[in-house]
């Protein structure tokens, strides 16, 4: 048995590779258009203009979806794992609350491209990053209440890792943003695409546009953590017919049918 095949790990490492690739495929056609330029453009330039918008788009959407998936299943699994600890299953929940808004985050980005509504689009990078940051917080919090009892110390450290690589980065794309946009260099820079090394500003571009490559990354490599830890779950369905025809029938008669229940592997 392949390891993606055990329980379902497959769930993180295709959020993580559908991810990637949604910022890579969109980069390399924005290049190859002479949309953007070569040398680390944002992110949400490479998903502005037709057509590699309409594949970031749709990619971003489908991983909102991904994302929600694994960390309904996360949740689930750290229940199981604790039913009896309050503090836990309390933090677990907002946890879970946290990381949804993180995806509806991700699906703002994709539907509300920075060149047409710019404030929309940041209203949907805070929360997939910021809000998205503090998920991971509480998950590495989680992750420290569980040791040694459920997992080792090592799953912790290197959670507490990735969290502090995505703050350092979104301290250092907040500074360089406020520096690039204070109006020192220019207005009219956020439906910029091309820059010339020797403008007044591009330092700041730089860092900035290196920061955001480096946040979406680090929020990615957090959820490949849990890649070890999904190889030990797998979630069943149980569907409850009551009734064997779907008509509308009396409550007399509906009493008396019998529950068909069946249950299937997801």
């Amino acid at each position: 048995m392949w390891w993606f095949q055990q329980g379902l790990s497959v769930l993180p490492a295709a959020l993580v590779v559908w991810s990637a690739a949604s910022f890579v495929f969109s980069y390399i056609t924005a290049i190859l258009l002479h949309h953007v330029d070569p040398l680390v453009p944002y992110i949400s330039d490479t998903g502005t203009t037709p057509p590699e918008r309409c594949l970031f788009g749709i990619m971003l959407n489908i991983s909102a979806f991904l994302g929600m998936a694994t960390m309904y299943v996360r949740y689930k699994q750290v229940y199981a794992l604790n039913p009896e600890k309050s503090k836990i299953i309390k933090l677990n929940k907002v946890g879970l609350t946290l990381g949804w808004m993180s995806c509806f985050g991700l699906c703002i980005i994709a539907n509300f491209q920075k060149y047409a509504l710019y404030y929309i689009h940041v209203v949907g990078a805070c929360l997939t990053f910021g809000v998205g940051a503090v998920y991971m917080l509480v998950q590495t919090i989680l992750s420290y209440l569980m040791q040694p009892e459920v997992h080792s110390k090592d799953i912790f450290w290197i959670r507490l890792t990735v969290l502090l690589w995505c703050c350092s980065s979104i301290v250092s794309m907040f500074v360089s943003s406020v520096v690039l946009y204070s109006g020192l260099y220019g207005t009219n820079l956020v439906q910029k695409l091309h820059w010339d090394p020797q403008e007044a500003g591009y330092t700041a571009h730089i860092i900035s546009t290196v920061s955001e490559w480096s946040l979406a990354f680090s929020f990615l490599s957090f959820f490949l953590t849990y890649i070890r830890d999904f190889q030990k779950i797998s979630l069943r369905a149980v569907v409850s017919l009551h009734g064997q025809t779907l008509y509308n029938t009396p409550q007399s008669s509906v009493a008396d049918e019998q529950t068909l229940l069946v249950a299937g592997s997801i």
